[in-house]
């Protein structure tokens, strides 16, 4: 090996990931231990034999060669893997080099123990472990295991020979060319001999014709398909961007498998043995060598990082209906994604660790619209009035091994995730459960979940002679008679659903189904409400809308001042909503507080530079029209975060396009008026209308004269039911 070779070349590949899209992320560092590694790495691309061998130095510190297919030692990328530390599969003194390497510490080293790339991810089978390959199926090699073993048995050979025989030693240090002048042999002796499995997931997996495809057709007639297809496959990874997840396991140390009497014997045996020489341990070890591959491709395969696509893939593929409902697929997927993860062991990509209420909502991440565009380009599905047809054959066909990547990659997608046993049940019970269970264990789920986080929420930040009673602040559900129109009400900034409580029992006694959520940081305490993002209060106003959704036909979305501007939040980005009331909403505040914030952000942001956090100014003091509801603090960051919320929303008031209702106070000392009027001529709805009444408070669904303002509600919502039964 030629190790400034070696080394420029890790360099050169690192600024190429640099420069292109692709995040690579490594997980599991913690497992490196000091000794002798071998690691066992699934192989999807060609490109990990060229940038693994860098990140894993850059962990250890330590040289790591790997062996490659005999075919690519051709040419001057033969001369150059040559002298990167690359060896030939065929190369005759391949295993007592690994030996000899491993032996003395200078180098670790990976293996591919598929043999190959699994373009088609397709790896387990009945339960057991099996390579599709353009050869057909067969077992994944023992390769790694047999050269662990062979390691530790030299080792152990070697010290005791030692003790037992010094001429054999001596032999032995000789055949393996070690320099005991440069290798302790104490140290030598010491050293632990370990199989190391590595998991690399990708996401997304995307194939398109790139800038690399179009150099590579310049450049080379009658490029071979094969070819052809990695270069597609690769170039797009590197520059549209791809995220890798490279997942280190825990090690297999390999002297925990060499407690065997025939090995024993064999160790201590005082004749002469060579690297090739038979030896009567050799079908015990042959027989470790399996159960060592089957537990480090276990432990490689339950390392997979789940993503989106790997969910919709699956789900689609064992759900036995021909015809499938959009909004159905993405709640099984949903639920699938609150899988816990902890009891079943599973590792997530990154962007399913947040709330994934947006696949039920707008999609605004596009994980469902990024599917069902590769699913409908490769046939695997069509649509037609928001119903997809599937096309179950195209999970069983044979594509050409070197093509499937391309020409079905939703397949390859779930076949990725068929090791993980642990959820395989879990999911294929969510792909055959009917639609009308599916609907009712999401909102049983979701306002279970809301009534855990707020009871978790209070314990953590109640505050003695501040917190109200839980009563205030616990989410509740008022169930109607009729299920033609549920209603989601939202509550407001520093309050609770208490606030909006009267009018809920109001509508509940005209028939209807009624949701009051509680806002992330409301119930509770100031400290609570000021380590929150508006998107938190998003978050708790989709997953409200999608309980009413799963239990009623159609949804109405209210809300008072800042629950206000949440309801028209969702009307912006939700299209089935039907209508919208907002009671004084907050497109500009009169609080007075309003006006000192960028002044204390700017304060505090200087505190922070000088380290004085004891002079930041963290909390105004409020003066609540509802003392018995509302906090006496209000958070200057989450005044922040409203201030946010309303500029996210005036920007986007034209695309609300469902009957809507706006009633404001005249004189209320809150929330302007005039900003309220410019809010509903900046609704896109043809059907709006707008309220004043002469009172001279902000909380008007409390007090004298609430029932003009639910009577107005009731009236408009009953409106909605008229046009949608003469529509129906």
């Amino acid at each position: 090996m030629n190790r400034l070779a070696y080394f420029t070349s890790g360099y050169a590949f690192k600024a190429l990931y640099d420069l292109s899209k692709t995040k690579i992320k490594i997980h599991g560092k913690e497992n490196l231990q000091e000794g002798a590694a071998i690691f066992v790495i699934n192989h999807f691309t060609r490109i990990e034999t060229l940038f693994l061998p860098y990140y894993i130095y850059q962990l250890t510190k330590k040289p790591v060669w790997s062996l490659a297919d005999a075919s690519l030692f051709k040419g001057i990328l033969g001369t150059y893997l040559n002298k990167v530390g690359v060896v030939s599969t065929k190369n005759p003194d391949r295993d007592s080099l690994i030996v000899k390497s491993l032996l003395t510490g200078e180098a670790s080293w990976i293996i591919f123990p598929e043999g190959q790339m699994v373009k088609n991810k397709k790896i387990f089978e009945d339960g057991k472990f099996l390579i599709s390959s353009s050869e057909g199926k067969r077992r994944p090699h023992t390769g790694a295991a047999t050269l662990a073993l062979r390691t530790e048995f030299y080792r152990k050979r070697i010290g005791r020979m030692l003790e037992k025989a010094p001429e054999e030693a001596k032999r032995l240090l000789d055949l393996y060319q070690i320099d005991v002048t440069i290798h302790s042999l104490d140290h030598l002796m010491a050293k632990e001999t370990m199989i190391i499995p590595v998991n690399i997931t990708y996401y997304p997996i995307r194939a398109r014709e790139n800038l690399l495809t179009q150099i590579a057709n310049a450049l080379i007639d009658d490029m071979p398909e094969r070819f052809a297809e990695e270069i597609m496959i690769e170039g797009t990874m590197l520059l549209s961007g791809v995220d890798v997840d490279i997942r280190l396991g825990e090690p297999i140390k390999i002297k925990d498998y060499m407690n065997n009497s025939f090995i024993e014997s064999d160790i201590s045996s005082r004749r002469k043995i060579d690297f090739d020489d038979q030896i009567s341990s050799k079908p015990v070890m042959r027989d470790i060598a399996i159960q060592l591959m089957e537990k480090y491709m276990a432990s490689i395969y339950q390392m997979t990082t789940i993503n989106h696509d790997h969910l919709f893939a699956s789900i689609v593929k064992q759900m036995p209906f021909e015809k499938i409902d959009s909004y159905d697929l993405k709640s099984r997927v949903y639920l699938a994604t609150v899988l816990d993860s902890t009891k079943q062991e599973v590792f997530h990509h990154h962007s399913l660790d947040s709330n994934q209420i947006h696949l039920l909502t707008d999609d605004r991440y596009q994980r469902f619209e990024n599917f069902m565009q590769i699913a409908l380009e490769k046939s695997v599905v069509t649509v037609k009035d928001g119903v997809i047809t599937k096309d179950h054959s195209k999970f069983f066909e044979k594509a050409d091994f070197h093509q499937v990547r391309i020409v079905n990659p939703i397949a390859v997608m779930a076949n990725e995730v068929e090791p993980l046993v642990s959820i395989q049940p879990y999911i294929r019970r969510l792909a055959w459960e009917p639609a009308f269970h599916i609907r009712r264990r999401l909102s049983f789920y979701l306002i279970e979940k809301a009534i855990q986080e707020f009871d978790k929420d209070y314990d953590e930040f109640y505050i003695q002679g501040e917190s109200k009673s839980k009563d205030v602040g616990r989410p509740f559900l008022i169930e109607g008679n009729q299920k033609d129109i549920g209603i989601v009400l939202i509550h407001g900034y520093m309050a609770a659903p208490l606030e909006v409580k009267q009018l809920a029992l109001f509508l509940g006694e005209k028939g209807y189904w009624v949701y009051v959520p509680r806002l992330k940081g409301h119930g509770t305490s100031p400290e609570d409400l000021a380590s929150r993002k508006y998107m938190d209060w998003v978050c708790c106003v989709e997953e409200a809308y999608t309980i009413m959704r799963n239990i009623c036909n159609r949804v109405v979305m209210g809300g008072f001042s800042a629950g206000a501007g949440l309801a028209l939040d969702m009307g912006t980005r939700v299209k089935d909503i039907t209508g919208i009331f907002a009671v004084c909403p907050p497109l500009r505040l009169n609080d007075f507080s309003v006006k000192f914030v960028p002044a204390v952000n700017t304060w505090n942001r200087f505190m922070d530079m000088v380290n004085l956090l004891s002079a930041k100014k963290e909390f105004v003091d409020n003066h609540p029209e509802n003392p018995h509801i509302n906090y006496f603090r209000n958070p200057i960051s989450g005044i922040r975060e409203l201030e946010l919320l309303m500029e996210m929303v005036e920007g986007k008031l034209s695309k609300v396009i469902v009957p809507a209702l706006i009633i404001q106070a005249r004189n209320d000392p809150v929330v302007n008026p005039k900003g309220s009027y410019r809010l509903f001529e900046l609704l896109g709805s043809q059907e709006k209308e707008y309220y004043v009444v002469n009172y001279d408070r902000h909380g008007i669904l409390l007090g004298q004269g609430a029932e003009r303002i639910y009577n107005m509600v009731d009236e408009f919502i009953q409106k909605l039911n008229t046009i949608f039964r003469i529509k129906g």
